[in-house]
């Protein structure tokens, strides 16, 4: 799958990007040029395009609610994915970890290099994707089907592997996540059998 991310191409180069078989946006915004008024940049091309599925990190770090929303609005539900780009301190507490060669500081969950030329750029993120589905819905407002797209179907779709998961219908795989009314995480089912068990279910 070819992906536009991590660059520094223009509005024109990113259009040919597409053209030749690009399909997907790098987690858009970040690792890109700003959206100008004059110099549009590969965020413009990107979300105009309908052959292209634009990657979101939703963690309240990466992208501003504006920016979230802007998103969402130009692309439409069925174009985006939500991601973490998470690195190995995802779901641990503060600290110092590695990202390959680099040394990672971890504060109030936000990763960033830590010395260096790039010394506090942000290093990756510490999402899990439960936190970016409660985060969508509580904080940011959007339609939780829109929500579950973004996080199952669309990625299930863009990686080629809809036939088997993404959506919960007869002849895919059982895996399915259970949340609790405060949109928490309280059950995970992997092809049919409970990893963890919600406290609710009885039986099997």
């Amino acid at each position: 799958i070819a992906a536009v991310g991590h660059t520094d191409s223009d509005y024109d180069a990113t259009r040919q990007a597409i053209d030749a078989g690009a399909t997907v946006a790098t987690h858009l915004f970040n690792a890109m040029p700003s959206l100008l008024h004059r110099a549009p940049g590969p965020i413009a091309a990107l979300l105009e395009d309908e052959r292209i599925t634009v990657e979101l990190i939703n963690d309240g770090t990466h992208l501003h609610p504006s920016i979230l929303e802007l998103a969402f609005g130009r692309a439409g539900a069925d174009r985006v994915a939500f991601i973490t780009d998470a690195m190995g301190a995802a779901g641990m507490s503060d600290g110092q970890y590695r990202l390959g060669p680099m040394r990672v500081d971890v504060t109030d969950g936000v990763a960033r290099i830590a010395d260096g030329p790039t010394a506090g750029a942000i290093a990756g993120s510490t999402l899990t994707l439960d936190t970016a589905f409660k985060r969508a819905l509580t904080v940011d407002g959007l339609p939780v089907e829109d929500v579950v797209r973004a996080l199952s179907a669309n990625p299930a779709r863009l990686l080629g592997v809809a036939d088997r998961v993404g959506s919960l219908e007869p002849g895919k795989d059982a895996d399915l996540v259970v949340f609790d009314a405060a949109y928490d995480l309280v059950g995970v089912m992997r092809h049919g059998e409970w990893i963890v068990k919600p406290a609710s279910i009885t039986g099997t």
